[in-house]
């Protein structure tokens, strides 16, 4: 299941290891921001890749309120209980934490379709995602996190430990493979011409906070206008996630109005990994920053709560959600010459450690009994 260009990203190299291997037999399922128009319509993506796509499941209302969201995922739970009776699959593979995958897994447990889950086990302590990756392992039955950290934490809520296997951040797999690509390719694929330094902008709503997203936005804004008209700027648009709209509003003015500036609904994994090694340092609260920028050895500038508690790497300068602070921040990234390469996350040899541990599983029905394993 894919529900979003994010994951989607990390999760393309196993649907790629899956399709190629006569072991297996890959379905796809594409919901959540992928059909939207309003995100991009990404599940073109999906295809332009090489992938059929088995089920739609159609859950996103055009509403980012808390009610709206709450009514996608009842939305996602039912058509995903459809879904399921059509393709009645073995397994069902999610990656993160979502609220997609929330309504994923709650059907998949009704309907007694044992759940592979990547990327359990992680902390972000400043979003509602937190809480809904903790639940997702309580619901799946073979557990691939990212880290050794992650599978410590898995196996403190009573999972049984020969259900998890650290393998890695897929995503990294095809990243690390990735050359430096001609800076006028890259220029002409993002409709922006480059400046001597330049970085990839990428902010979400922070779900656990008080306040609105908009103030600690607009001071990122404000921040970017202080690095003067000679930094490049370009802008991702933010989630499907409450009170995302603003955000996406915000974004869009502020490249509209600023030469030095793009701003994308989604750039596609292939244009986003390009993008990413060319740029001289990666800015705001996406877990990309944290995750895959390190890989390449490309600072990041993480702003605010979001990505708390997250494991994180020697590039990452964390900082708080306010001008001085965020300007500041991105200085220090550009200024930054000897960037550690490599991620917390993963070697790039993720994809075969997955296949691998699907390919031992006998009989998927047995993993549906679980018991509480006492650490």
């Amino acid at each position: 299941m894919t529900g979003t260009r994010a994951e989607y990203g990390l999760l393309r190299p196993v649907m790629r290891g899956l399709r190629d291997d006569d072991r297996f037999a890959l379905q796809v399922v594409v919901t959540g921001a992928h059909l939207s128009p309003e995100f991009g319509s990404t599940v073109t993506g999906v295809e332009d890749d090489g992938f059929t796509v088995d089920e739609r499941v159609e859950m996103l209302l055009s509403s980012d309120s808390p009610v709206g969201v709450t009514k996608s995922l009842g939305l996602a739970t039912i058509g995903f209980a459809d879904a399921f009776a059509r393709l009645v699959p073995d397994l069902v593979l999610v990656l993160g934490d979502r609220y997609e995958i929330l309504g994923v897994v709650q059907a998949a447990l009704i309907a007694r379709v044992p759940v592979v889950h990547l990327s359990g086990g992680d902390v972000t302590e400043g979003a509602i995602d937190d809480a809904i990756r903790h639940a997702v392992t309580k619901m799946s039955h073979l557990h691939l996190p990212f880290s050794q950290d992650a599978a410590d934490r898995i196996l403190q809520m009573g999972e049984d430990p020969t259900r998890v296997v650290v393998a890695g951040n897929p995503g990294l797999d095809e990243l690390a493979a990735v050359p430096v690509p001609p800076r006028d390719e890259v220029a002409a694929a993002l409709g922006l011409e480059l400046r001597e330094r330049n970085l990839l902008v990428t902010y979400h709503p922070v779900t656990l906070a008080d306040e609105p997203p908009a103030p600690s936005f607009q001071a990122l804004l404000d921040a970017l206008d202080d690095l003067g008209p000679d930094v490049g700027i370009i802008l991702t648009l933010p989630n499907a996630d409450t009170d995302g709209r603003v955000l996406i509003d915000m974004t869009r003015a502020y490249a509209e109005a600023r030469p030095n500036a793009v701003a994308h609904t989604s750039l596609g994994a292939d244009r986003y990994q390009r993008t990413l090694r060319t740029v001289d340092a990666v800015v705001g609260n996406s877990s990309s920053g944290i995750i895959e920028a390190p890989a390449v050895g490309v600072p990041t500038v993480n702003i605010g709560e979001r990505q708390r508690g997250r494991l994180r790497g020697a590039s990452t300068i964390d900082c708080p959600p306010q001008r001085e602070a965020i300007a500041d921040a991105i200085r220090r990234a550009l200024d930054w010459r000897d960037v550690p390469v490599g991620s917390p996350y993963g070697d790039g040899r993720a994809t075969a450690r997955v296949l691998d541990a699907l390919g031992a599983i006998e009989d998927p029905r047995a993993l549906l009994v679980k018991r509480f394993h006492t650490p």
